[in-house]
């Protein structure tokens, strides 16, 4: 299986061996440069093939997120940087993840699974087949046990001891704790709120404070604020 290529742009060299260490841990990653800015970096975009490069923000001549900008056809991207006050003009250039330094491998390994996982789902999007299951929750709701579809669950409410299961354009109340439904959940449903959980296939817009689904704006609480980096 060839190897995912990878560059690193960060002006600080401690960062550029961090990231190195852990992208050598894994056996199909290859790096194929380091650059200490976006200058270096260009020349390495134009002479070689590039798959997932991590870059930082402020790095002396042109900060990442202008030079990201000025790429017509870039790599997938993960930021790497000590400024959190960017992440939602990142996300806006469709940045793939948000690292704050100082990254720990256990978040630079969840960053590289989201990046496994988009790229999979893209080749399975190329597969003529449909491979994809279909995937079912039964919960019981006035007094009837229903059978639905997961991925049709745009977003989840909570309320004292229960949950509105919003789907489609019906609503289905279960006596259940946020915390046991989403145990029967798949990997696209996030918890933005002590009281909600989102389907991030039906993310319309967001900002730090709210995300919309279906023209309905949900809070996002202030101990999830690093969740954005997750959509």
């Amino acid at each position: 299986m060839d190897k995912i290529k990878c560059l690193i742009v960060d002006d600080e060299v401690i960062a550029q061996r961090i990231i190195g260490k852990y992208l050598n841990d894994l056996s199909n990653y290859e790096i194929v440069a380091t650059c200490l800015n976006a200058i270096e970096a260009m020349k390495v975009l134009q002479e070689n093939e590039v798959d997932l490069m991590f870059l930082d923000i402020e790095m002396p001549k042109l900060k990442g997120l202008a030079f990201l900008k000025t790429l017509r056809n870039p790599p997938q991207v993960i930021i790497t940087t000590a400024h959190r006050e960017y992440a939602l003009e990142g996300f806006e250039l469709e940045v793939l993840d948000y690292l704050l330094k100082p990254i720990s491998f256990d978040r630079f390994f969840k960053a590289i699974s989201k990046y496994e996982r988009i790229n999979q789902h893209a080749v399975d999007a190329k597969t003529p087949i449909d491979t994809e299951e279909d995937e079912f929750i039964y919960v019981t709701s006035e007094r009837k046990t229903l059978k639905l579809r997961i991925n049709d669950i745009k977003y989840i409410e909570g309320l004292n001891n229960y949950v509105i299961l919003h789907v489609e354009d019906q609503k289905h109340i279960v006596y259940s704790s946020i915390t046991e439904i989403i145990k029967k959940l798949n990997e696209h449903f996030l918890r933005i709120h002590k009281s909600f959980v989102i389907n991030r296939k039906f993310i319309r817009s967001f900002t730090k404070e709210v995300v919309e689904i279906e023209g309905k704006e949900l809070p996002i609480g202030k101990s999830f604020k690093d969740i954005i980096s997750e959509f």
